[in-house]
């Protein structure tokens, strides 16, 4: 079992084009233009290895263009979102988190209720109880998400 620390830590320049790439070829097969605002939320986004809010995001686009909006920030990750790049995680309070998809390994969260903390974990053993249940109901698995809230041991006190 493998735990990640989701705490900040950057990307090299060389995925950045690649994803970048990537990121163009899509919004513009989706009719739309690639503006140097989404390029900048693109940069940012992808450089903070953290799981943001949209408020998160927008506080630290912010610093680096004051002049890009929040909606310009919520429709950027919706389309990171579509395009692969990020994935919803809609937790318990009903808060909504982003976090990076692409290049990274599957994993699962745990997410402490003291202080917001997630904790990403990589269990092969997670994996192979998921395909032995999909295999005994002989179900398809298309995906999933699997999220422990508790709390942390720092946090007990």
């Amino acid at each position: 079992m493998c735990y990640l620390d989701s705490d900040y830590q950057f990307h090299n320049y060389m995925a950045f084009e690649k994803e970048e790439k990537i990121f163009n070829d899509f919004v513009k097969n989706k009719g739309l233009k690639q503006s140097e605002q989404r390029r900048e939320i693109l940069k940012v986004f992808l450089k903070t290895e953290k799981h943001l809010s949209a408020d998160e995001l927008y506080g630290l686009v912010k610093r680096r263009n004051a002049t890009i909006g929040f909606a310009t920030i919520y429709r950027t990750l919706k389309l990171l979102c579509e395009c692969g790049f990020s994935r919803e995680l809609k937790l318990k309070n009903s808060s909504v988190r982003y976090e990076h998809l692409y290049g990274h390994e599957h994993h699962d969260h745990l997410i402490c209720l003291k202080c917001g903390k997630f904790i990403e974990v990589v269990d092969p053993g997670v994996k192979r109880l998921q395909k032995k249940l999909a295999r005994t109901e002989g179900f398809s698995i298309q995906g999933h998400k699997l999220l422990i809230y508790g709390i942390r041991r720092k946090c007990k006190n």
